[in-house]
């Protein structure tokens, strides 16, 4: 039996790989594979080769000797900033520790099929050299806050002189149950503030640093801010580790949490919490009636609220929360990053129940994949401009007891791009003089929209499948091109333009991607940075060309 640490050694030298074949253009071939890096060459031989880029790799050698993740990161990343090395090195190493903890404890969790699936990403993102990093978590805080471990704990609460304290949420949104936020604060609270008094919830880890930051610390002297430690229920962390979910309660709450993870630290800001509000307001105002009439098994999960201690001005303290409603029939939705998760030994949870459907089960499941869930996104974008940010994590598939594709949703309250072309349009619609989504030229909403909904999401279930042996990968690529082929009509006829992304994913030689080893080694914080600088990215070639090629 493989020990564990070795199961986390060999995911982040695949990874590693993953991110360096596709970043610097090598073609990958089942068979050997050699590298001259330097004065050094890796060598490994390549299991499985993957249009969509989901190779396997063993026996990783640097001149011939056997080589740690970390050694490998240092010796591809010789170009860049020593800084940069030195950390992205550290926190692979932090990965593949924490990794081995997941994989030596990695028992069926619950309870049901969403938290299962928020549960189950043992390795993470399968592009990125360190996706289970977590800042120096360890011991007892690792296990309480990680989903990979069953994680469990209840937030702490501050009570707050009101004053200093913003907060809004949509009139009659049905998951507050009649509260505005302050009053929903309170409630799961399980207590009521003092006169003048607010309460304001955190992440336990968030609670205990923002003691150290001068603001807050200040404000605590002064005895306008009162930690008052853990109230009210136990909550489980979901895959994001700030968003955390209880089942017995109608809402779950996002918090800020200042941990860096992967590339960024995973604090709120104003405008995130501000542009939740304004999605259900223009989802309210039918914006994107013509999406929800063709595609009503197709939804976007709300953010109908949000808290925080800003003091009035604009700049946050670290301490705020988001309000999410839970959809309707949760345990029938799980996050797509959930289900195409490798598990040691078997297959992925995806692959586990198309295995049951029988001969032509996994083109089957692709094609009501692209249907129900890929090709509402584009309408959405093709009729009103708002792209979503939709990647693995904040996609969600509604399944049947079977297994099978019965309609999808999309959750976030950062991730909207809207194409400058169509915010003429939405202004209208909502009567406001700006808005909060990312406004962007709309060609650079196509290259996020061809990375986060393309390459990160819909081809993962292709790349998945194909791993589990449960069809051949181009054959499922085939199905992708048809499907989408069969919905172009459709998009022309929902708004100018309307077919061009697809067209563009059918028809194009080359598309973009993001590169996040690149991108890591550059310091980039994705949350802050200007999205036309927000991410690394290249063209690659295109999976869906199925040309001749005997590399891919």
């Amino acid at each position: 039996m493989i020990s564990p640490s070795t199961v986390a050694v060999e995911a982040h030298l695949n990874a590693i790989l993953r991110c360096y074949t596709r970043e610097t253009s090598v073609p990958v071939s089942v068979g050997p594979l050699s590298l001259v890096v330097g004065s050094s060459t890796v060598t490994a031989t390549v299991l499985h080769a993957s249009r969509t880029g989901l190779h396997s790799f063993a026996e990783v050698r640097v001149d011939g000797a056997v080589v740690s993740p970390e050694q490998l990161v240092r010796l591809l990343s010789v170009d860049a900033d020593p800084a940069e090395v030195d950390d992205l090195a550290a926190r692979t190493a932090e990965s593949v520790r924490n990794v081995t903890v997941f994989v030596a404890d990695s028992d069926e969790r619950g309870p049901g099929r969403f938290l299962e699936a928020e549960q189950a990403l043992l390795f993470g993102h399968l592009n990125h050299p360190a996706p289970k990093s977590r800042d120096g978590l360890s011991g007892a805080e690792l296990a309480a806050y990680s989903p990979e471990l069953g994680g469990r704990f209840a937030v702490h609460w501050f009570a707050v002189d009101a004053e200093l304290v913003s907060s809004d949420q949509v009139a009659g949104a049905p998951s507050l149950q009649g509260l505005d936020a302050l009053q929903l604060m309170a409630a799961l609270a399980g207590i009521t503030p003092p006169s003048g008094r607010v309460l304001v919830p955190a992440h336990p880890w968030q609670a205990a640093d923002v003691l150290k930051r001068p603001r807050v610390a200040s404000l605590i002297a002064d005895g306008r801010v009162e930690p008052l430690g853990p109230l009210g229920a136990q909550w489980y962390p979901t895959s994001s580790l700030r968003t955390v979910y209880h089942p017995d309660l109608p809402v779950m709450l996002k918090l800020s949490l200042g941990l860096r993870i992967t590339n960024s630290r995973r604090e709120s800001t104003p405008t995130e919490l501000r542009r939740g509000l304004e999605i259900n307001r223009l989802l309210d105002a039918a914006y994107n009636a013509g999406t929800a009439t063709a595609h009503p098994r197709f939804s976007i999960v709300r953010d109908p609220a949000w808290v925080a201690l800003d003091e009035g001005g604009p700049l946050l303290t670290g301490l705020d929360v988001a309000v999410r409603e839970v959809p309707a029939g949760v345990d029938s939705y799980a996050c797509l990053a959930g289900l195409v998760a490798p598990r040691p030994g078997q297959l992925s949870r995806l692959g586990a129940a198309v295995a049951g459907h029988g001969d032509g089960g996994a083109e089957a499941w692709v094609a009501s994949y692209v249907d129900e869930v890929l090709v509402p996104m584009l309408h959405l974008y093709a009729e009103t401009g708002i792209g979503l940010e939709a990647h693995q994590q904040n996609t969600l598939v509604r399944l049947d007891d079977a297994g099978r594709v019965a309609g999808g949703a999309y959750r976030d309250n950062q991730g909207y791009y809207l194409a400058s072309s169509y915010l003429r349009g939405l202004l209208d619609v909502t009567g406001l003089s700006d808005s909060t989504l990312a406004v962007v030229d709309d060609a650079i909403v196509d290259d996020r929209l061809t990375y986060y909904l393309l390459h990160n999401q819909a081809l993962a279930v292709v790349g998945s499948l194909a791993v589990d042996g449960l069809a051949d990968e181009d054959a499922l690529l085939e199905v992708v091109r048809d499907r989408l082929s069969e919905a172009l009509p459709f998009l022309k006829a929902a708004g100018p333009d309307g077919a061009r992304l697809a067209q563009r994913w059918l028809s194009a030689e080359q598309l973009p991607c993001k590169a996040n080893m690149m991108t890591r080694l550059r310091g980039i914080d994705e949350v802050v940075a200007p999205l036309d600088a927000q991410s690394v990215y290249l063209d690659i070639p295109n999976p869906l060309r199925l040309g001749a090629r005997s590399e891919v």
